[in-house]
């Protein structure tokens, strides 16, 4: 899977939330997946002429920053494929059939990270992607990463995109002419602990 410079949220999300000031003999710090200030949304091609878009309403996530370690950070996030929201009602629930993302087999889509790395201006994190029941290791560059504490809560912030082959997750490929097979998934991910 190729690795994407990120815009998301991944995505994100495929995920993501980091602070950068290292302080020695502090433990890795954790952080939650915060719903109201993040977004996991894709696009894909409709007969190559335009883009359809989307989101997915249900979204959950933690994250754990190790500041001293920074390769002992973790990311995790997990996506109801039955909550996917394209403004149209017929089609969100053909895109709950089996020719799609069939979400009574398959519910969720979640990404696990495996390691971690430092980069500039962000972190390069690479994990096991799964959905539709097929499992893939990508590498999702995390952008941001500066935190701010608001009214006692400390947040950290961090975006990504991914372009993911629906062919490479086993979607049925008789309905990858009208849909194209690739789509771009954005992910923007705002993590926040006490």
């Amino acid at each position: 899977m190729r690795r994407l410079v990120s815009a998301w949220v991944l995505p994100a999300v495929i995920g993501a939330i980091v602070g950068l000031s290292g302080q020695s003999g502090i433990a890795a710090d954790d952080y939650d997946y915060d719903l109201v200030h993040s977004s996991v949304s894709f696009k894909a091609r409709h007969l190559d002429i335009s883009w359809i878009h989307g989101r997915f309403n249900d979204v959950a996530g933690k994250f754990s920053i190790d500041r001293e370690n920074p390769a002992k950070s973790t990311f995790e996030l997990t996506i109801k494929a039955d909550s996917i929201d394209t403004a149209n009602k017929a089609r969100d629930e053909h895109l709950r059939q089996p020719d799609y993302f069939d979400t009574k087999q398959f519910p969720t889509i979640t990404f696990k990270s495996t390691s971690t790395k430092p980069i500039d201006g962000g972190y390069e994190v690479t994990g096991n992607f799964t959905m539709h029941g097929t499992t893939k290791k990508v590498t999702l560059i995390l952008k941001g990463g500066k935190e701010h504490e608001f009214k006692g809560v400390k947040r950290v912030a961090f975006s990504t995109e991914l372009p993911l082959k629906r062919s490479d997750f086993g979607f049925d490929k008789s309905a990858i002419g009208p849909i194209g097979d690739e789509a771009l998934i954005f992910i923007d991910c705002e993590g926040m602990r006490k």
